[in-house]
């Protein structure tokens, strides 16, 4: 954002920069007399307090970021063309951490996934990468999302939230217990937003030069490590600092210690997504690193702290739709429906035109023929509103296939994707509870799901506690024994 070189010391104004006279007291008849309606600066400040806040994010409420830059170390260019991801390449950004299902006022702690948005000023557009800390999601069907975000929100008789409610959701869903199993591990609290790795989760397209096209999976991992934390720091941070993590990012870069994560991508040939074991394209699922190893891109770093919160990290407005030339979506249903949702959310939240605000501006020239609207400020002046015209005015106008795009055939269809000899529900979170996680590790797991179950009803908990022995029949069990006690 531009610094506000407004000179201060010299009195305030109102919002239309009229000298505003006093900000302690307002206009009334005589001294002890009624306030009146003309005292145009208390109508200004009342009214304008009384919208502060903008609404909050229906998830993704409550977070916190930082600016920075990604710096490319490596060459990949045999499989994108994207102007900033080639070799050398500096590009500005924003980072935006967030819990998932908390309100502006939760704490920090809650157990929950992590929002790991970014938005990279490139010369060719914003390019946005808004995805999580972990590498997989709940549901795979954007039909499903806002009945899953509700189901970890509150109930609608005493707006208290309610672990009946969630785990009756989950179990509902068998295709969220990979997700389950990470966020009841140990990385379903995070030490900090420093110490946890980020994830695209879905699976994106890239383009080369030569029109080649390849899936990709995103990989940010953290400099700092990844760390957790137990359900006993959790509960006391909760109490003593609801804020923690917001402030560990801020005081961090405030004094130097600038966290950095290694960009990584897995790479899956074109034609290969066709007949892979998996189906390439569900969000619930991992791409095998034994089967499409990492490839380091090069590292991001933030090391510099917004100058106002709202405006710089409130009003940030990050949308999975804005792919630059040589990036692109895939077939995954889920990414799909957030390219409309979250640019609509947007719309809702801050306005029409958010895509002005400083920081949601791109840094190259824009040129569009979408007009007017509330907030319009970057107005166009006197340019044609209409393509093609006779006047000059260029407008685009592209034909045949889009490189970044890909074949599909079939009738319309309300339908769960066809499956692979590979794909069930809970193959992938066994083998995370059973050959991730250590020993240990499963003891926490055990420990925090029978807590979570402590207070669930019937039919729920039975439920519950057959989807466990679905991932493991052993921790299943365990669960079991616990909760029946």
């Amino acid at each position: 954002m531009a610094e506000n070189t407004k000179p201060h010391g010299t009195g305030s104004t109102t919002q239309a920069g009229i000298p505003a006279v006093s900000d302690r007291n307002s206009l009334t008849v005589g001294q002890d007399g009624p306030i009146v309606l003309h005292d145009h600066h208390l109508v200004e400040t009342l009214a304008h307090f009384n919208r502060m806040n903008v609404p909050e994010r229906r998830p993704h409420a409550k977070g916190s970021g930082a600016f920075g830059e990604l710096e490319v170390t490596e060459d990949v260019s045999q499989w994108t063309k994207a102007d900033f991801l080639q070799p050398g390449k500096k590009t500005p950004m924003l980072a935006r951490f967030s819990t998932v299902a908390g309100e502006l006022g939760s704490p920090d702690t809650w157990r929950d996934v992590r929002g790991f948005a970014l938005k990279f000023y490139t010369e060719e557009g914003n390019f946005d990468l808004v995805g999580n800390n972990t590498p997989v999601f709940f549901v795979r069907d954007p039909m499903k999302f806002p009945h899953f975000i509700r189901s970890q929100k509150r109930l609608p008789e005493n707006g208290l939230r309610d672990n009946t409610m969630q785990w009756d959701f989950w179990t509902q869903n068998p295709e969220t217990a990979h997700q389950v199993s990470y966020l009841m591990g140990d990385r379903g609290i995070p030490k900090s937003y420093r110490h946890m790795n980020g994830y695209g989760s879905h699976t994106y397209l890239w383009v080369n030069a030569e029109g080649e096209r390849f899936w990709v999976r995103y990989h940010f991992l953290s400099q700092q490590g990844v760390e957790g934390l137990t359900n006993e720091e959790a509960e006391h941070l909760a109490g003593t600092d609801a804020e923690a993590h917001r402030r560990d990012l801020f005081e961090a870069i405030k004094n130097g210690d600038y966290p950095k994560w290694d960009m990584h991508v897995q790479i899956m040939p074109y034609e290969e997504a066709k007949t892979y074991r998996l189906n390439p394209f569900d969000l619930t699922k991992v791409w095998p690193l034994g089967d499409y190893p990492r490839h380091k891109v090069g590292t991001f770093t933030l090391n510099r702290n917004p100058e106002n919160f709202f405006a710089e990290i409130e009003q940030a407005a990050f949308s999975p739709a804005n792919m630059v030339p040589g990036t692109g979506n895939s077939p995954d249903k889920m990414l799909l429906g957030r390219n409309f949702a979250y640019a609509d959310a947007q719309r809702y939240r801050i306005g029409t035109n958010f895509q002005q605000l400083p920081v949601n501006r791109p840094i190259n020239d824009v040129h569009t023929y979408n007009f007017e609207g509330n907030m319009w400020y970057e107005h166009t002046g006197a340019r044609s509103v209409y393509a093609p015209n006779s006047f000059g005015d260029s407008w685009s106008d592209q034909v045949g296939p889009v490189d970044n795009g890909w074949e599909a055939d079939g009738d319309l269809t309300r339908a769960a994707y066809t499956l692979r000899k590979d794909d069930d529900d809970f193959s992938q979170a066994h083998d995370l509870v059973r050959n991730v996680f250590d020993d240990a590790g499963r003891d926490r797991l055990v420990e925090t799901v029978s807590g979570a179950l402590h207070d669930v009803v019937e039919p729920v908990l039975s439920n519950a506690i057959e989807y466990w022995k679905n991932i493991d029949q052993e921790v299943g069990q365990r669960i079991e024994a616990n909760v029946r006690k």
